[in-house]
């Protein structure tokens, strides 16, 4: 005698589901581990190196010049070396699934570089020629600073202590930046997006592993 199509699911597949269920809130629960210390470590270093650089610059374009480069070095470096943290964690080789810890660190992390990208484009506003030099010694570090802080803050809720501490440094290395007039921007850039990054890298590769 067949069982019904209609009919209650099998044993065994009611506790398949009952796992998975268990499984997604487990990893619901959980903290995102993968923030990359050694990365950190990585784009601080390019940050200190940047920072000189761009403060010798004649023109405010090409100090924006210097650290939008840096920007997309750094991007780069914290993309490979998260990508290569989540791969080591999987039991075996095989497509990377992002868990719920995840999606939610991602997805809170973008939203404020997203408005920090617009801020920058419509103070610079490309489409007039010249650039305002209190841009580059004050204004843009500290909204840099200020949003990605702000950034790893919020991201920071679902991942582990040291991260949303680090975004709480950021945000204060931005105020200061913007309010306090004798502030250099590229030292408080060099402090903030270097030395910050890279204590908190060397802390968090050491407690988290890499």
């Amino acid at each position: 005698m067949s069982a019904h199509p209609s009919g209650p699911p099998a044993l065994h597949d009611r506790a398949i589901q009952d796992l998975l269920f268990i499984r997604r809130t487990m990893e619901g629960a959980a903290s995102f581990t993968d923030v990359p210390g050694w990365g950190l470590v990585g784009i601080g270093a390019t940050a200190i190196a940047a920072a000189p650089v761009a403060a010798r610059q004649g023109t405010p374009e090409g100090w924006l010049a210097v650290w939008i480069v840096t920007a997309i070095v750094a991007g780069s470096v914290g993309g490979v070396t998260m990508w290569r943290k989540m791969r080591r964690r999987l039991p075996a080789p095989g497509p990377l699934l992002l868990s719920a810890p995840a999606r939610k660190f991602l997805l809170s992390f973008w939203p404020a570089l997203f408005a920090g990208a617009l801020l920058t484009l419509a103070l610079v506003d490309p489409f007039t020629p010249g650039m305002a030099p209190r841009l580059a010694s004050r204004v843009l570090p500290g909204l840099w600073l200020m949003m990605y802080g702000v950034a790893i803050t919020t991201a920071g809720a679902f991942s582990v202590r040291a991260v949303p501490l680090m975004g709480a440094g950021f945000m204060a290395l931005g105020a200061i930046t913007l309010f306090l007039p004798a502030a250099d921007g590229d030292l408080m850039m060099a402090l903030g997006f270097g030395a910050l990054q890279i204590g908190f890298g060397v802390h968090i590769a050491r407690s988290h592993g890499g």
